[in-house]
């Protein structure tokens, strides 16, 4: 059987970027708030065929740094949203404070969820820079870990059930 049009772009990139092209495709796929990059399939695919502790964090970087702009939105657009929703700012602002944004963007980050929207609230309630990185960045580490050490472990598998060779 012939690759598929997705497995042969994603090759390339391998071959031509390697552990970059992780970083950068995280970086725009997270970057990007309207619309988003699907970068899972190309993490499963490059920790096939590289060093999946080192995708894993490529990738994670890349979608950390990534997750800045929503943050940045939020910063920006605080008066805008605060003046707008102010009920729902309040309960929101007093649920971050009580420590639970921390876990609440980890959370998001670690799975498959809009974690955008933990980006925007942090910048929107002035959650500490460094902690939001800190959250993201872990998150986004269990996501890719899982997703690399799969393809690592499972890419010969679902390219055996298709007749695929790589």
């Amino acid at each position: 059987m012939e690759l598929p049009q997705f497995v042969i772009w994603a090759k390339g990139i391998i071959e031509n970027f390697g552990y970059l092209g992780v970083f950068f495709i995280n970086f725009i796929g997270c970057a990007t708030i309207l619309f988003p990059l699907p970068a899972a399939p190309l993490v499963f695919i490059f920790g096939a065929v590289l060093n999946p502790l080192f995708v894993a964090i490529f990738a994670a970087l890349g979608a950390t740094l990534g997750e800045l702009t929503g943050y940045g939105i939020g910063f920006g657009g605080k008066k805008i949203l605060e003046k707008k929703y102010d009920s729902l700012f309040r309960k929101g602002k007093e649920w971050f404070e009580k420590g639970r944004g921390f876990l609440l963007i980890i959370f998001f980050a670690a799975t498959p969820l809009p974690d955008d929207i933990t980006g925007i609230l942090g910048g929107l309630f002035k959650y500490n820079l460094r902690k939001f990185i800190l959250a993201s960045f872990l998150g986004k580490m269990i996501m890719n870990l899982v997703l690399a050490f799969g393809g690592f472990y499972g890419i010969s598998w679902i390219l055996n059930i298709f007749n695929i060779s790589f």
